[in-house]
């Protein structure tokens, strides 16, 4: 089987390019590097270029008809960049997607896996796939506007199409081929890497919360388990949208636990044996006390469940940001 990865350069197209591979499907990746990274396809068959592009769609699309299905990682991602930029968000993350969406329809291609996000979700505690929207940035509202155009158009034409809703993805591939590419994640495990290199605390708004420990809770999954779980829907695609039945279908991706703040300091200090001490401070205006989802679906529909554990991915992370280092020097 052949797969066509859109963004397949960067964190998570990579990241499922590589599993792909090990499970015997051959990823074809169109990527612009407006922030993939080229040693991330290396060895891989890449093309360069835009996804509204249609004469390079064709081009790929006559050099491998084999391709059996897509999976749309290109997107921007930056929420303050979304704020500041929300015409250029729209545009990248919709009126590009939709075009991408046109020409894979026009070369035959009916099947379609895209890398949505539960940040389109209200907060809230075991969060299902039937649970209020409630995206609270432009870069949440692209991807809700996108997944709402994939429900019309899934509905009026040969395209099927899955939304995988991934909560907060953490590490790197286990191999170390490839991992977080941004340089200054805002993410609360990149934040926390960088104190803890730093010698400064990390900050904790707010010990009030309804919550296991009073801290706020995110949940965390592995990279690499999110990469599983295309795999699995690329193998079982038939069965979540048979032909004749439900064109569309949407799938939480995450632990189903979620991880309080101070869970994730204890977890961190357990991976690297030192201390993280902690700044403790009021809530934030605008804070909530956040989110877990229910992976009851893709338990059903996927046979999936995360199997890499919150310090696995900690130590990943880390092990990854070592090993960008080096390739940063020349040293790999």
């Amino acid at each position: 089987m052949k797969v066509l990865i859109s963004g397949g350069a960067g964190f998570i197209g990579s990241t499922i390019a590589s599993a792909c591979l090990d499970e015997g499907i051959e990823p074809v990746i169109i990527d612009n590097f407006s922030t993939g990274r080229r040693e991330f396809v290396q060895g891989r068959i890449c093309y360069e270029g835009d996804i509204c592009d249609g004469d390079l769609l064709d081009e790929i699309f006559a050099e491998h008809p084999d391709i059996q299905a897509a999976v749309g990682c290109a997107a921007k991602i930056v929420v303050p960049e979304s704020v500041a930029e929300p015409l250029y968000y729209y545009t990248e993350n919709v009126s590009k997607g939709l075009a991408f969406l046109g020409h894979l329809l026009r070369n035959g291609c009916t099947r379609f896996l895209f890398s949505s996000s539960a940040a389109i979700y209200e907060s809230g505690l075991g969060i299902t796939e039937a649970a209020p929207l409630n995206p609270s940035s432009p870069y949440a509202r692209t991807k809700a506007v996108f997944e709402s155009a994939l429900r019309d158009v899934t509905g009026g034409s040969a395209l099927r199409a899955v939304s995988l809703r991934y909560f907060n993805p953490i590490g790197a591939d286990p191999k170390m081929r490839s991992g977080l590419q941004v340089m200054k994640p805002t993410h609360a495990l990149g934040v926390m890497i960088d104190k803890f290199h730093a010698g400064e605390p990390y900050p904790v708004t707010g010990t009030d919360w309804e919550t296991r420990d009073g801290t706020g809770i995110r949940d965390y999954v592995h990279v690499w388990d999110l990469a599983r779980a295309h795999i699995a829907a690329l193998n079982n695609f038939e069965t979540i949208v048979p032909a004749g039945g439900d064109t569309y279908r949407v799938i939480n991706l995450g632990s189903g636990t979620g991880t309080t703040v101070f869970e994730l300091i204890k977890a961190f200090e357990s991976v690297t044996g030192r201390p993280m001490p902690a700044q403790l401070t009021d809530r934030r205006p605008g804070d909530v006390a956040g989110a877990y989802p229910d992976i009851t679906l893709a338990d059903t529909l996927l046979d999936w469940r995360p199997e890499l554990s919150l310090e696995q991915g900690i130590a990943d992370a880390l092990a990854w940001i070592d090993r960008r280092a080096l390739m940063l020097s020349g040293d790999s």
